[in-house]
């Protein structure tokens, strides 16, 4: 399991005065970019093979408030990967300075060429990289079917439709 600590900063939370939605996907992203960097996968190193990662769905449960000035953990943990290294699965959880399990988030993704903006299978030397990430208890090998679980398709609009309101 991968963590990294937060302050809660004023321009963390919202107006009901506690960690805004905003704020919780900015920690996530630092914790995988932390993570990222740990295991081989420096911006420097993507930039190298032209590639990035792509999030497809961000599944956020919340369980406790948090509050300015209080210290959260954000972890991480592989839940799933393809067998090409294409698709992964991240799982975040959020914890407040005592322990208390605060929130959860499932990631799931893909790499993308960022030439073509087309998904693309890692390069052999990240992909051996990526077979080395430590897997969570509940890990599992993905499929492009499990990215469309969600059933959501794109369903493109009209554009008078728009302009008439």
């Amino acid at each position: 399991m991968y963590k990294k600590d937060f302050e809660i900063r004023w321009s963390d939370v919202d107006g009901n005065g506690h960690l805004a939605n905003s704020a919780y996907l900015n920690f996530m992203s630092h914790t995988r970019v932390g993570f990222l960097n740990e295991h081989g996968f420096s911006m420097k190193k993507l930039i190298e093979y032209g590639i990035g990662p792509v999030v497809f769905s961000e599944q956020i449960h919340y369980f406790k408030e948090s509050f300015l000035g209080q210290t959260l953990t954000v972890t991480l943990n592989v839940a799933g990967l393809s067998d090409d290294g294409m698709f992964f699965k991240f799982e975040h959880n959020f914890y407040n300075q005592k322990g208390k399990h605060v929130a959860t988030c499932d990631i799931l993704g893909a790499w993308m060429d960022l030439k073509t903006r087309s998904l693309t299978l890692l390069p052999e030397y990240l992909k051996d990289l990526v077979a080395k990430f430590p897997k969570s208890s509940n890990y599992k090998i993905l499929t492009k079917e499990d990215t469309r679980q969600s059933g959501k398709r794109p369903r493109d609009i009209i554009i008078k439709e728009l302009q008439n309101g």
